[in-house]
């Protein structure tokens, strides 16, 4: 390991932690209109920050959606090149009653920073950055070819990066990707995913009356389009868990014998599972397997939101016309997203009620990836962030989803390294988010550790 590299980042983490700060203040929430100018500003904020790392080549590429940036330095000859890839967009932060902080005003509190976007994805994104700043300002030059694609659409569709990588190969040429936009199984574990599951996200639509109707003269008569839709989300998944989609367990592959014994030695508390990151009475889900194959192995069908009728102040009596819920699907290896939707959309039409009419709206949609634990730059991968966190790294599975990764497979013929250095309860998407300014700085040297490991 790089002691100088490691000192590099010791000698300058007041300015490190200053500059992601002034990432974090800049509120790039990818799924409002309002925020496009952040956007901008954060894809620009990223861009010059790879100019001041010495990366070449670095383009703020315009999209039908938010714009891309690449960078590369790729003067490594005979050496493998490592395509690194982040993003710089945010979730909302609502509900911002529940803030301790504001959310774009980053806090350090008890060796965290509080701040949307600290762990999911800039903290983590921008620690790619930094380790090139580090190995260029110790050696002068880079261990590896790197290139460098960081989108502004992960947290709504992805559709921009989806395109220009089916477009790009030869441009985007590279042995492996590199992404950390996971976690450490748990506190000082390295951890390496190798395994994430798909998601399918769709908007399903009730229609019952023409219009809103007064509930005193036409309640008992006319259809609800509310009632109309729960009815039909309570039968799409059973009180057990068990989902109720035609053939969506025909092809799902179970963990095998190998992955669940090393699950088992995890130090996973169930009980401290559910106080500390759930926070609810109990735990749901299907019978017969354990939480970690729940969330890791199982498919499952989840209720984002419902849209509907009166919901200002005060009483309303009207039966909506017309009501939405938003629903995900997570997939896991070796289901097919279109079968399944071809499923799905049976049962919508099977479980509507009489005198509601349905529409399925498929907003996005990609298959679970697993990643051979076996590939050469994953044992080094393992090694390196060995190195830097002092024990074994361990391999586990993820239950969330990043489409890039398909995407890459598909279209560049790679593997990804999943090095990720959040944590369980870092509150990705959720109030307070946060995010260990100890794994911040590690991430920076472990991802340069990696290079010269990778390079050597």
């Amino acid at each position: 390991m790089s002691l100088s590299t490691n000192t590099f980042v010791e000698t300058n983490k007041d300015r490190l932690l200053s500059e992601l700060k002034d990432f974090l203040r800049i509120p790039s929430v990818s799924t409002l209109p309002e925020h496009v100018p952040d956007i901008q500003r954060a894809a620009e904020f990223v861009a010059s920050s790879m100019r001041a790392a010495k990366l070449e080549h670095v383009e703020v590429i315009k999209t039908a959606g938010h714009p891309l940036i690449y960078a590369d330095w790729l003067h490594a000859p005979g050496k493998p090149t490592v395509l690194c890839y982040g993003h710089y967009d945010v979730q909302p932060p609502d509900p911002l009653d529940e803030w301790v902080t504001p959310p774009f005003e980053p806090t350090v509190r008890d060796g965290n920073i509080y701040a949307r976007g600290s762990a999911d994805d800039k903290g983590q994104m921008y620690s790619h950055i930094k380790a090139i700043e580090a190995l260029f300002a110790v050696n002068g030059k880079l261990p590896v070819n790197v290139k460098f694609l960081i989108e502004g659409e992960e947290e709504v569709s992805g559709a921009a990066i989806a395109k220009y990588v089916a477009e790009n190969p030869a441009k985007l040429k590279s042995d492996v990707a590199l992404v950390s936009d996971t976690e450490l199984y748990a506190e000082g574990i390295p951890t390496l995913c190798v395994g994430l599951r798909g998601l399918i996200y769709t908007e399903i639509e009730a229609r019952g009356p023409a219009k809103d109707l007064h509930s005193g003269m036409y309640g008992g008569a006319a259809p609800n389009a509310i009632f109309g839709l729960v009815e039909l989300l309570s039968k799409l998944k059973d009180a057990q868990g068990h989902i109720n989609i035609p053939g969506i367990y025909d092809d799902v592959a179970p963990p095998t014998p190998a992955e669940k014994h090393s699950w088992s030695t995890l130090p996973f508390d169930e009980k401290e599972f559910l106080k500390v990151e759930v926070g609810s009475t109990q735990l749901t889900g299907e019978p017969g397997f354990s939480v970690l194959e729940r969330v890791w192995a199982r498919p499952t069908l989840e209720v984002h939101g419902i849209v509907g009728g009166f919901v200002a102040p005060g009483a309303k009596t009207v039966i909506p016309a017309k009501a939405t819920a938003k629903v995900s699907i997570r997939l896991v290896p070796n289901q097919d997203p279109e079968k399944v939707i071809a499923g799905y959309k049976k049962a919508v039409k099977d479980f509507t009620p009489a005198g509601i009419q349905t529409e399925v709206k498929i907003l996005a949609y990609g298959p679970a990836i697993s990643v051979n634990p076996d590939h050469p730059a994953i044992h080094i991968a393992a090694k390196a962030f060995a190195d830097v966190l002092g024990r074994e790294t361990v391999f586990i599975r993820s239950g969330g989803s990043i489409p890039i990764v398909g995407d890459f497979a598909k279209h560049l013929g790679i593997p990804t390294i999943l090095m990720g250095f959040g944590l369980p309860d870092d509150g990705l998407h959720s109030p307070n988010e946060k995010y260990k300014l100890a794994n911040y700085y590690a991430g920076i040297m472990t991802i340069a550790h990696f290079l010269e490991q990778y390079g050597s």
